[in-house]
């Protein structure tokens, strides 16, 4: 087996100040997160002018996430296993806690000796496999958490770059509040850098995070632990018995230019079909996510008669009435479907239709349907319902909304984002914003290189897919 060129040359474990201990219970979202594997995504920039030496901009960024932790203090934390017993001292069940005791998290100081921004994003081909390198825990899953920090970063030093690879638990909170708070940590790295000395180490704009569980029974009052019915939860957790196939990971650009146009599509499609009200709700997200679904079924030439799905996370938190605040730090989301339909009647119904097809379950994801999904989970409770491989689906993730691009640690703004291996199977898309910003994104597609081929022999596909370049950003 060919050797990584990344080493990791030094390990530091990061813990905030001393604060009363606290433990945070996990609910109904987090924990039907414990089988999927962490959150891998990382920053590429360009070699930051104002350290002296790599460790040095190591040491200011331990700093500085020192400070973060400080506020965000459940990222230092471990997942607690509670067993819990009848009067007759029998175990009836057991709950998941985030055990607030500071036990830290973990900064690595790594090296990839002849690797260039060149090869981390090169034009119009795969992800390179060295990305993969970039990010630790590589097999471990959330449930892992009561042994393994939390949160675990890699500064890997480039030739000339340097990639910041995040590696963070997913039951402890969704990408909305992931992202909230490493665009904190870097607010923070940044003010670290500026002339006067002693300065605000956390910044008032801020809103803090509000780590109180929400609880489906309405009442207002925050969540109690949740008694899963399992003596043991270790049998519970869904892991892989078997390496994955062989996949590729492609990064694609659309435009905003490009988006408008398949949005004007789907609405003069669905206008032409009597469709008013779809077309006056058809949006950008409906417009990618048609293209994708259609063309994947396409690209892995599904049996005309066999049922297809579209699957999408959604964040509930302004769905709830009332709505969560942006600031709830914890998951808040629920994978939204459509209703199946055969291959063939995908294909032949068109653009316009699929589009509209997206938006109805998108819709009808409301606070309603989200309580009535919880009580669901509570009678059957799963802990792997985000594992969601389905060869005659795709799914989407993460989202063009999450302030990626925001990120100044101190010297500018990123050059590209990328993930690691976590979370990917054949189907699975991740949505980044485009760099250029205005409304672009970026699109992470997995699929099997057979399937990949395939695509990439799509003309309409293609004809959507905007020239790989990385322009100034726009405001």
């Amino acid at each position: 087996m060919q050797q990584s060129p990344v080493q990791v040359v030094s390990r530091r474990t990061v813990k905030p100040p001393p604060r009363p201990r606290e433990r945070i219970p996990l609910t109904t979202w987090d924990l039907s997160l414990l089988s999927a594997d962490y959150i891998q995504k990382g920053l590429l920039f360009a070699p930051p002018p104002c350290f002296s030496t790599f460790t040095h901009l190591v040491d200011h960024l331990q700093a500085a996430l020192a400070d973060a932790i400080a506020t965000y203090y459940p990222v230092a934390g471990r997942l607690a296993i509670d067993q819990h017993h009848d009067d007759e001292g029998h175990v009836v069940g057991c709950s998941v806690s985030v055990d607030c005791a500071g036990q830290g998290v973990e900064v690595l100081e790594a090296v990839a000796d002849g690797v260039a921004v060149a090869d981390v994003v090169p034009p119009d081909a795969d992800v390179p496999s060295v990305v993969r390198s970039f990010f630790p825990l590589n097999e471990a899953v959330n449930y892992d958490g009561h042994e393994r920090p939390l949160f675990v970063v890699q500064v890997t030093e480039l030739a000339d770059g340097v990639f910041v690879g995040f590696v963070y638990n997913h039951a402890l909170s969704d990408g909305t509040a992931f992202w909230n708070f490493i665009n904190a940590w870097a607010e923070i790295a940044r003010v670290r850098l500026l002339p006067s000395p002693g300065g605000p180490r956390v910044l008032a704009s801020r809103t803090p995070p509000l780590f109180e569980r929400w609880s489906p029974d309405g009442t207002g009052a925050a969540a109690a632990p949740v008694v899963l019915p399992y003596a043991d939860l270790e049998g519970h957790i869904a892991r892989p018995t078997m390496p994955p196939p062989p996949q590729r990971d492609r990064m694609l650009h659309f435009s905003a230019e490009s988006l408008a146009a398949l949005k004007e599509r789907a609405r003069q499609e669905l206008l032409a079909a009597g469709d008013t009200a779809g077309a006056a709700a058809v949006t950008s997200f409906q417009a990618l996510s048609s293209l994708l679904w259609r063309c994947f079924v396409r690209a892995r030439r599904t049996a005309p008669e066999q049922e297809v799905v579209f699957r999408a996370s959604a964040n509930n938190r302004g769905r709830l009435r009332p709505p969560l605040p942006a600031e709830y730090f914890g998951n808040a989301i629920n994978a939204v479907s459509t209703e199946a339909v055969r291959a063939s009647e995908l294909l032949t119904r068109g653009h316009g239709w699929a589009a509209a097809a997206v938006g109805r379950a998108v819709a009808a994801h409301t606070d309603a349907g989200i309580r009535a999904l919880a009580a669901a989970w509570a009678a059957k409770p799963g802990l792997s319902a985000f594992r969601l491989f389905d060869p005659n689906a795709m799914f989407i993730s993460s989202s063009p909304r999450f302030d990626m691009y925001g990120c100044d640690f101190g010297w500018g703004e990123a050059l590209a984002v990328r993930g690691g291996k976590a979370n990917k199977y054949d189907g699975k898309v991740s949505l980044f914003p485009g760099r250029e910003g205005g409304g672009s994104i970026d699109a992470e597609v997995v699929l099997t290189p057979e399937h990949m081929v395939a695509l990439e022999q799509d003309d309409e596909f293609w004809a959507a897919v905007s020239p790989d370049v990385q322009p100034a950003r726009k405001s």
